[in-house]
């Protein structure tokens, strides 16, 4: 199994990239965030990688942080969960954001994901509950907890009444940390759509 990649970014596109190591060169299946801050071609990358194994084919998905990577193998164990979605919900949620999701029993959040419905985000938190915990150490994920409520659902909500749409909002909350009451969050969120 392929765990990581180093070397020479050759080609980049919106969701892959070839990079070439000792001459061999790797398609890597990326995320919007990946590709964002991966760097320019010609530079040397260094993505965490799931080797995802199936009859007829197999994909590198790349990640920037070993707990992205740990993560998505985690929602991978999920019913009805293929890389595709896997990918698409990070997108949305973070390794941080999914987690509090979880938590919190957040089927809202969960449905801003493309191609998640109720029943599905419903399934999904039922499965992901005995799975999803804390990072420890360097993004080892430990046990889950109870945790609390963090009022993001409110923050989601205020900006929905507001008329900001889902993608927006998954952009604001992805950008705002979970600190501070949900005014002082919604203020932050505001800041973020503002650009």
């Amino acid at each position: 199994m392929i765990g990581s990649v180093r070397g020479e970014l050759i080609a980049r596109e919106p969701t892959e990239v070839l990079i070439e190591v000792h001459g061999i060169g790797y398609r890597v299946v990326i995320g919007p965030d990946v590709s964002a801050a991966i760097g320019e071609v010609g530079t040397t990358v260094f993505l965490h990688v799931h080797h995802h194994l199936r009859e007829d084919a197999q994909t590198l998905y790349g990640f920037l942080a070993l707990d992205d990577r740990l993560m998505f193998e985690t929602l991978l164990s999920a019913h009805g969960v293929g890389p595709s979605l896997g990918l698409a919900i990070m997108s949305v949620h973070g390794p941080d954001g999914l987690r509090r999701v979880v938590t919190d029993e957040d089927v809202a959040a969960l449905c801003l994901v493309p191609g998640v419905g109720k029943k599905t985000a419903q399934r999904l938190l039922v499965e992901l509950s005995s799975k999803v915990g804390e990072p420890i150490g360097d993004g080892i994920p430990g046990s889950a907890g109870a945790g609390t409520a963090t009022g993001r659902a409110d923050v989601r909500d205020g900006l929905s009444a507001l008329g900001y749409s889902d993608d927006e909002v998954a952009h604001a909350l992805r950008a705002v940390p979970d600190e501070g009451d949900t005014a002082t969050q919604i203020r932050n969120a505001l800041n973020v759509l503002a650009f």
